[in-house]
């Protein structure tokens, strides 16, 4: 089965895909087939795309990415590349995607484009941003107060004075019950 006959196969499965893109592109970088929920998303911004040079969706920054891309889906014929691109969202920000990039091929094996499999995962990279900064928040809460615990230990060690060591008790116990409290905090 060549590349073409594929991709026509992946058209009937995705060409009315709610969830995924399909698009291809010609040997000369333009649009020659979007998939509906391409269109839906994508044709609002840009206006009709099938003919138009497929850069005109995207950052600038990622070209780079969709070329190095393409050119590894035909150095490697039998595989398939992941590339994450921006894509303008029509409002001044952007639509992050991920894709699946597989290079077409003729009849007679000569190169005829790419076709790309892709979907929005814009919300998942915010949440995954958010995620990142609850989690260095919560690192700064955790380690703040196992460095005043190892801090207090370190004191207790070099202390001869009876009282000294007291003080130092009493300030473990405070500091052991902030650090309960960060971590049942954590766990709501």
């Amino acid at each position: 089965m060549t590349g073409t006959q594929i991709f026509e196969a992946v058209k009937t499965l995705l060409g009315h895909s709610v969830t995924y893109y399909l698009i291809a592109v010609d040997m000369n970088s333009n649009y020659v087939y979007i998939n509906k929920h391409y269109a839906d998303i994508f044709k609002p911004v840009h206006g009709d795309l099938v003919g138009r040079h497929y850069a005109i969706t995207m950052h600038p920054d990622d070209q780079e990415t969709c070329e190095i891309v393409s050119q590894m889906a035909f150095k490697h014929p039998d595989s398939m590349f992941p590339a994450t691109i921006r894509k303008y969202d029509g409002r001044g920000g952007f639509i992050i995607t991920r894709w699946e990039y597989k290079a077409m091929f003729d009849d007679n094996g000569a190169p005829a484009g790419i076709y790309c499999i892709g979907h929005d995962i814009t919300e998942l990279m915010k949440i995954t941003g958010e995620l990142q900064q609850v989690k260095i928040s919560h690192s700064h809460s955790v380690r703040r107060h196992v460095a005043n615990l190892m801090g207090l230990g370190k004191l207790i060690q070099g202390s001869t004075e009876i009282n000294d060591m007291q003080d130092a008790a009493k300030m473990i116990v405070q500091s052991a019950t902030d650090l309960d409290e960060v971590i049942k905090e954590l766990y709501k």
